[in-house]
């Protein structure tokens, strides 16, 4: 075993790995080593997720896994948002646990892991009951980023009440980071060599509501652009439906830095529903919202997000939500059955939708989705596309274009060898469902 050294396992979402390589930066500059596999750490942690029932089954799984194969003298932590909630499932389902850290306080390892040395066999937990994130992380560096791109966090919690969400009972309240913090970790990011920085928070145009700015997200991407030139690519994620103001809208369509690519989860399409589960529910401002950024950006990628099988959803609501996505042609869509979740205020409903139903759904809604992505991929061909190159085997590099996010989204196939890192010309010579082939324009 290594001495001063730790394996981290991130899971779940963008923001989760953000926290991860914040963990890890305050862990390299207090001495320690990152190691590759567990086997030989010290510290063995896993960031947790906690948001549904399959993430959290995941999560318990790698604590157990890495419980049953510990060695005297490493030190097991599990951290994140399913640590913040069920704190004592994850004590009662992992035996040799011994340390349990929460989603608002992970700043605090160095701290824990200096009582679990000093207090051993004593498992210890460190959970405040903060009503939210912490703010000291402000100060905190991220670890070094592997890759040519970055999520860069912008706020932590949310303010929002869907019915069917449990994030605000883990996270608490939103906490926005200062635009003058944000912009120095942009330009940290850049000196490092990153191409695309990623914009992440749970309600990304609610960015700055807490600090008393208005239209914060729009502000905060023209702060970006003026003090980060060198950034060749900013992504927004996460967008929140009714807040997509002109202003937020006249920055992306005018800064050639801002993608034009919106992530804007709506959930339904049926107001019904919507209503149901707290959502915006005039279906109308979000027609003529999703309107003006088209006659804007007429190059626009649109990607969205919808729960299938909601407590209540009939066979007329589902088709509803059908007839929408026909009619929008969205570019990605992420279809996601209704999960029951503790707490929430949709809990009440119950689950009375079938999981046979919900798959059907899901298999019917994709099925349709599948059908537009390739009409949307194949006019592209004969077009060029700006491909950022993340990969290269055997002469055929691999990269992803404006329009697509890391990891959800699509890819593009270059034939050649191309420098990974560099954003290259590339003409579109062929389309698939949901990835784009082409050749480096000459």
């Amino acid at each position: 075993m290594k001495k001063n050294s730790y394996y981290l396992l991130s899971l779940g979402c963008a923001k989760n790995l953000v926290d991860s390589q914040s963990i890890a930066s305050l862990l390299n500059q207090a001495g320690y080593t990152g190691l590759e596999t567990p086997a030989k750490a010290e510290i063995l942690i896993v960031n947790t997720c906690g948001f549904i029932k399959p993430a959290r089954d995941e999560s318990v799984e790698e604590l157990r896994n890495l419980a049953g194969k510990k060695k005297k003298g490493q030190l097991l932590i599990a951290a994140g948002c399913l640590t913040q909630r069920y704190r004592q499932l994850i004590a009662d389902e992992v035996p040799g646990l011994d340390g349990i850290i929460g989603t608002r306080r992970w700043m605090d390892i160095l701290e824990l892991i200096k009582d679990l040395r000093q207090y051993p066999g004593q498992p210890r937990y460190h959970i405040p009951e903060a009503a939210t994130v912490g703010v000291d992380e402000h100060g905190i560096l991220r670890a070094a980023i592997q890759g040519s791109n970055a999520y860069l966090k912008i706020a932590d919690g949310c303010r929002r009440t869907c019915a069917y969400c449990a994030i605000p009972a883990i996270k608490g309240t939103q906490v926005s980071r200062p635009v003058e913090t944000i912009v120095e970790e942009a330009k940290i990011l850049a000196d490092m060599g990153i191409k695309e920085i990623i914009l992440i928070a749970q309600d990304s145009t609610d960015y700055g509501s807490d600090l008393g700015i208005k239209d914060g997200l729009a502000k905060l991407l023209e702060q970006l652009t003026v003090n980060v030139p060198n950034i060749p690519w900013i992504r927004v994620l996460y967008a929140y439906p009714g807040v997509v103001t002109d202003r937020l809208i006249n920055i992306m369509a005018a800064q050639p830095q801002i993608l034009h690519y919106l992530d804007i989860p709506l959930q339904h399409a049926h107001p019904e529903i919507l209503r149901s589960m707290k959502r915006p529910f005039n279906l109308d401002s979000v027609r003529k919202t999703l309107g003006k950024m088209r006659e804007k950006m007429p190059d626009l990628a649109l990607r969205t997000t919808f729960i299938v099988g909601y407590p209540g959803e009939t066979e007329t609501e589902f088709q509803t939500l059908l007839d929408f996505i026909q009619e929008i042609q969205f570019d990605h869509i992420g279809a996601f059955p209704y999960f029951q979740e503790p707490g929430t205020s949709a809990e009440i409903l119950g689950d009375p939708v079938s999981q046979l139903v919900k798959d059907k759904r899901i298999e019917q809604l994709m099925s349709i989705q599948q059908n537009i992505s390739l009409s949307r991929n194949q006019s592209l061909v004969g077009k060029e596309l700006q491909v950022l190159i993340e990969g290269c085997n055997e002469g055929i590099s691999v990269g992803r274009s404006y329009r697509d996010a890391p990891e959800i989204d699509g890819m593009v196939f270059v034939e050649g060898s191309l420098a990974v890192g560099d954003i290259h010309t590339i003409q579109i010579t062929d389309a698939m469902t949901h990835d784009l082939v082409g050749i480096p324009k000459k």
